[in-house]
């Protein structure tokens, strides 16, 4: 048999869906399976388990409706026998049902049910790893006991038990840390953990906002600022290789928390129920709290403008949640 699965467009979406390829491999253990993904992302599709060839689909390449159809129709001749659509997205339908697989699997959406073979409702205030496993047990009929979100990292260097990677960027703004409190958070943890170096992540376009919070910071010399110094599969093999990794909610605490590494992972905007880092091993999630909007689940805080669950988060909860991480390293 030969699967395909078209994964989500976001990198912590990609990292949840990895409980649901997973489980096809419980359930289709002797399947050949394949995934398409956006080619920014490919990096991280490397990293799953179990997948055999990887399609790369590029928006610039194939624009509009018109090109996701020729994109779909170029792996035709591959002649799959299922097609598991995960995004909730048209596009993603059109280019399924040009793959001409002979099952077309997804939760109908934006009337893409008419491209579907098999439609099903989406369940309701799930985790949105179980969402994902929810399609595979609403096709199938079976219950999948073993869920886990996975992607295999290889450090190249011994564990630096030293070493925190701190994540303060989010694609929201309501979710990414305020400038100020980010400095405020940088002085307190390099002052309370003097023999720890601080490395602060991101992406390339990331690197700027970096820098703004790292300048004039105390203690600057054990601050180093890795924004866009390496590629996805580089940087799963940073986290595995810290003693924890220190994050707002965003792609990159999925990516942590997949390959085993310690996280705490700060939310604001966001609803931890739904989208927080699925492994509950080595996890910690903290919020402010107190808020009657917490969480709001927007991109921007209509209220206050710069999102206040996030500048109220306690700088002394996250220090003595870290110390245990450091401690046990």
């Amino acid at each position: 048999m030969k699967i395909l699965i078209r994964l989500p467009n976001w990198l912590g979406d990609v990292v949840m869906s990895t409980a649901f390829v997973n489980a096809v491999r419980q359930l289709y253990a002797d399947a050949q399976i394949d995934v398409i993904i956006k080619k920014e992302l490919g990096g991280i599709a490397s990293l799953i388990p179990g997948i055999t060839q990887i399609h790369l689909f590029s928006k610039q390449e194939f624009s509009g409706l018109t090109g996701v159809y020729r994109f779909g129709k170029k792996l035709r001749s591959q002649q799959y026998d299922l097609f598991f659509n995960l995004p909730q997205s048209l596009s993603s339908l059109v280019m399924g049902r040009a793959t001409s697989a002979k099952k077309r699997i997804g939760f109908g959406k934006e009337g893409g049910f008419f491209l579907l073979t098999n439609s099903y409702k989406k369940p309701e205030d799930l985790h949105r790893a179980d969402e994902y496993v929810a399609l595979l047990e609403l096709f199938t009929g079976k219950t999948i006991t073993q869920k886990q979100v996975t992607l295999i990292a290889s450090p190249q260097l011994q564990k630096q038990t030293n070493r925190v990677l701190i994540n303060f960027n989010s694609e929201a703004e309501s979710r990414r840390m305020p400038l100020d409190k980010g400095k405020a958070l940088l002085n307190s943890l390099t002052s309370n953990f003097t023999d720890t170096v601080f490395c602060l992540i991101g992406s390339p376009k990331e690197s700027a906002f970096v820098s703004q919070l790292i300048t004039g910071s105390e203690n600057a010399d054990r601050l180093e600022n890795w924004a866009g110094k390496t590629d996805l599969p580089g940087l799963c093999n940073l986290m595995a290789g810290s003693a924890a990794v220190l994050t707002t909610d965003s792609g990159p605490a999925h990516l942590a928390n997949a390959v085993g590494a310690p996280v705490i992972a700060l939310f604001g905007a966001g609803n931890e129920h739904n989208t927080s880092p699925y492994n509950k091993q080595n996890l910690t999630v903290l919020r402010y709290g107190k808020l009657s909007c917490e969480p709001c689940v927007r991109n921007t805080c209509k209220l206050y403008g710069v999102p206040k669950c996030m500048e109220m988060l306690d700088e002394l909860q996250i220090i003595n949640t870290l110390s245990q991480y450091i401690n046990h390293a």
